[in-house]
């Protein structure tokens, strides 16, 4: 079985499903990106955070799931974003919410750098 271009074959579980490779997107220069920041990326009418933190580079939805509060102007705490609005926290690698009003955990997207940028993959739709 050989995947068309773009995709590719993932056996998991013992099933085998073809996925489609991700479209990377550039979000800013390496440089630009410090250990324990987040940058605010817009795309397709949608907010995306990009984060680096000491265990790696990482991406999810951008606004608060609680209320509508940007996360690129949290606090980032290690692996967690404090929403700027109301406290609540994330757990950045998983989208995990971790404390109250924040209670509806965020989608992630695999990050990555290439050339001198950070990349965001976003399914191709």
């Amino acid at each position: 079985m050989r995947p068309e271009p773009g995709r590719r074959i993932l056996i998991e579980a013992g099933e085998i499903r073809v996925s489609e490779e991700p479209e990377w997107l550039a979000v800013c220069r390496s440089e630009d990106l410090g250990e324990d920041e987040v940058v605010r990326f817009d795309h397709g009418g949608v907010v995306y955070a990009v984060y680096r933190t000491q265990s790696g580079l990482y991406a999810t939805d951008g606004i608060c799931t609680h209320n509508h509060a940007y996360l690129a102007d949290g606090l980032v705490m290690d692996d967690i974003i404090e929403c700027p609005l109301h406290q609540g926290r994330f757990h950045i690698p998983t989208g995990k919410a971790k404390s109250s009003p924040a209670c509806v955990d965020l989608r992630t997207y695999a990050a990555r750098e290439a050339d001198g940028n950070v990349l965001i993959g976003l399914s191709r739709a």
